[in-house]
């Protein structure tokens, strides 16, 4: 398979990305990795217009994010950088290094309980970990754990745990197939 090559206009936003070292700490204090071209396309609407303005990282203006200070990411892992995403941290939730998200992704950390819907039930958070890819469409449930270098099919709802190093799809969402090792930049350090 022939790799697609990077379009000019990211090459050029990567060599003057030294600028990044004035604006992230005060704007994006928490998207150590971004692309800097995110940060620039989404600030008008975010910083400006105060769309998901007090989010540290970049998010796209048609997605939510919602209980953002019981939300922990790591680097290159914007959460709502697609569009149309819905994030709620009510429950918590952790992500690794590397977390890629399709448009309309959910994570729901809590839910209401079936007795009493004005009562939150705690399950735990949604922990992701590093080189995690979810596809278009997809939700993760509460308290659901996903391991290390996962892809989720789009279109799944993520009710179990999945396991490093798989491939997993459907609803309710399953494993298909092992996954080959993570091969692309580490973006631990």
């Amino acid at each position: 398979m022939k790799a697609i090559k990077r379009p000019k206009i990211f090459i050029f936003f990567e060599k003057i990305e030294i600028l990044l070292i004035f604006i992230r700490p005060i704007f994006y204090s928490k998207s150590k990795g971004v692309n800097f071209i995110y940060c620039l396309l989404y600030f008008v609407p975010q910083k400006i217009l105060r769309i998901n303005g007090s989010i540290q990282w970049p998010v796209h203006f048609t997605s939510i994010v919602l209980h953002k200070n019981k939300i922990k990411v790591g680097n290159n892992s914007p959460l709502g950088l697609n569009s149309g995403c819905y994030v709620q941290g009510k429950g918590g939730i952790i992500v690794g290094h590397n977390l890629r998200m399709g448009p309309n992704v959910g994570l729901i950390s809590a839910n209401h309980s079936p007795i009493d819907y004005d009562i939150w039930e705690d399950v735990g958070p949604i922990i992701i970990g590093d080189n995690v890819w979810i596809g278009m469409n997809s939700v993760i449930m509460p308290g659901v754990s996903i391991g290390n270098n996962v892809i989720i099919g789009a279109n799944s709802t993520v009710t179990k745990d999945i396991p490093s190093n798989s491939i997993a799809l459907g609803s309710p969402c399953k494993v298909v197939k092992e996954k080959k090792a993570y091969e692309g930049k580490d973006f631990s350090s």
